[in-house]
């Protein structure tokens, strides 16, 4: 090997390890970020729920509870690891890290910015919607290896909604791939610019309505709380 093919070997690696590090940056900010955004979603929701019933909500954590969902994250993680005396072990450590990973990885293809995606490929909206299906498996299997009737009730409910409701959520997609010319969520994003409020909810009303209602659906939130269904299945899958 000559000189020249050593530095340019040397050019390779570097290139590789800026793109590598590069890609950690974005995948820390990312998850930072949408993770903090989950825990104040639930501080808001628990205050909005709170004032709606004429209580304060959180208040004893920080000024006005705004402390309170890191405090709930810490407590979460000193709290003793209860499993079912008949579970099945290795299934029931399993199941939240597949829901969990599902959850996370298909924030890789999300541009939110111009120039901040941690994956820009060609099939994003087809890799959301088959990484948003293996979600289902970590429902059903925690249901199912937890060895309690409720749960197993309740991971069965789960997997016939999301069947139910991801043919109408990719149905109701099929407009915008038309109009888009393009499966790149970047692409889609641009493409908007064209329509009036720069979105496709305006040409595609219908569409956007059947998206938003099979999109509650798929959050197992009321009023398509089935799955967990507090009154009769305390929580579904939870126990």
């Amino acid at each position: 090997m000559n000189i020249a093919d050593i530095l340019m070997s040397n050019q390779t690696w570097d290139f590789l390890i800026n793109d590598v590090l590069a890609a950690f940056i974005k995948i820390a900010i990312v998850l930072a970020i949408t993770l903090l955004h989950v825990a104040y979603a639930t501080y808001y929701e628990r205050k909005t729920i709170g004032h709606m019933q004429v209580r304060l909500g959180p208040i004893e954590v920080g000024p006005h509870g705004l402390l309170q969902p890191i405090a709930d994250g810490i407590k979460l993680f000193f709290k003793e690891d209860i499993i079912p005396e008949n579970a099945d072990k290795p299934v029931f450590y399993l199941a939240p890290v597949i829901f969990m990973a599902a959850a996370l990885v298909s924030l890789s293809v999300i541009p939110f910015s111009d120039n901040f995606v941690i994956a820009d490929i060609n099939i994003g909206l087809l890799f959301i919607f088959a990484v948003a299906g293996l979600g289902v498996y970590g429902i059903f299997i925690s249901g199912w290896a937890s060895n309690s009737k409720y749960a197993f009730l309740g991971g069965l409910r789960s997997s016939a909604q999301v069947i139910s409701y991801e043919i109408a959520l990719g149905l109701s997609l099929v407009g915008v791939m038309m109009m888009a010319g393009s499966l790149n969520l970047t692409d889609i994003v641009r493409a908007q610019e064209r329509y009036p409020l720069g979105m496709f909810a305006i040409p595609q009303f219908l569409g956007f309505f059947v998206f938003i209602v099979a999109a509650f659906a798929e959050t197992n939130r009321l009023p398509f709380d089935l799955p967990e269904a507090e009154s009769e299945l305390v929580a579904g899958y939870f126990v």
